[in-house]
C-alpha cells in the first residue's frame, strides 16, 4: 500500500470512500435519499479548498483505498465553506424546515457551518481532519501513517494544533484515536472529540 499526495483524478473515488465509510464507520449508502451529500459536506470541500493537505492510499491495483484530508485554519476553511463552497451545491440539498431524518440533520448543520460553530480551534487546536480507509485498507497501520504524514506537513506550517471529530457510535476509530495518543475534548453529544498539540 502507497501513501501519495492526492491529485484531482482522486475526486471521485474519495467521494466514494466517505460515503462507504460514513455510517459511524460502515457503509452509508442508502442512508440519506441522496447519497452525494456526504462527499459535499465532510469531503469534497476538502479536497477543493486544500489539495495540498490531503494524502491517499493506494493499493498494489492503483485503486484509493484511503484518505486523510483536512485544513490547516479552520475558522478560514468554515467561512469559505459558508461562502463559497455551499452555494456552488446548496441547490443540490435545500434546507430542510425541520429536523425529521438524519440526512435533515446534516444539512441543518452544513447550512449553520461558519466560523466559531465549533469551540475546538480557539481551544488552542485551528487545524482539523477527516479520515477514512475502506476494511480492506484498515488494520494495517495505514491509518497513523496518513495522519503522521498530514501532522508532519502541518507542523512545516508552524501550525500549533490539530482537533478531529468522531462519532460516539465509532467504536473502532474512538479506540484508535485514543492508541494514538491524542486527547479528549469536551465534546457535544453525538460526538467525541480529539485535540493534538503540534508544537
Amino acid at each position: 500500500m502507497l501513501i501519495r499526495p492526492y491529485t484531482v483524478a482522486d475526486r471521485a473515488a474519495v467521494a466514494d470512500i466517505c460515503l462507504r465509510t460514513a455510517d459511524h464507520g460502515a457503509d452509508a449508502t442508502g442512508v440519506f435519499e441522496d447519497d452525494g451529500l456526504w462527499a459535499d459536506v465532510f469531503a469534497l470541500p476538502y479536497v477543493t479548498r486544500h489539495p495540498d493537505l490531503a494524502f491517499v492510499v493506494e493499493d498494489p491495483a492503483g485503486h484509493v483505498v484511503g484518505y486523510v484530508i483536512g485544513t490547516d485554519d479552520t475558522d478560514a476553511f468554515e467561512d469559505w465553506f459558508a461562502t463559497r463552497w455551499w452555494p456552488t451545491v446548496a441547490a443540490r440539498h435545500p434546507l430542510p424546515e425541520t429536523e425529521r431524518t438524519r440526512q435533515d440533520g446534516t444539512l441543518i448543520y452544513a447550512y449553520g457551518r461558519r466560523a466559531g460553530a465549533e469551540p475546538y480551534a480557539a481551544l488552542g487546536y485551528p487545524a482539523h481532519l477527516h479520515i477514512d480507509l475502506l476494511p480492506e485498507a484498515q488494520g494495517q497501520g495505514l491509518g497513523r501513517r496518513l495522519i503522521d504524514t498530514l501532522l508532519a506537513e502541518l507542523r512545516r506550517r508552524g501550525v500549533r494544533g490539530l482537533h478531529l471529530v468522531a462519532s460516539d457510535r465509532n467504536a473502532g476509530a474512538l479506540a484508535f484515536y485514543d492508541r494514538l495518543g491524542l486527547t479528549r475534548l469536551a465534546s457535544h453529544e453525538g460526538v467525541q472529540a480529539y485535540g493534538i498539540a503540534l508544537v
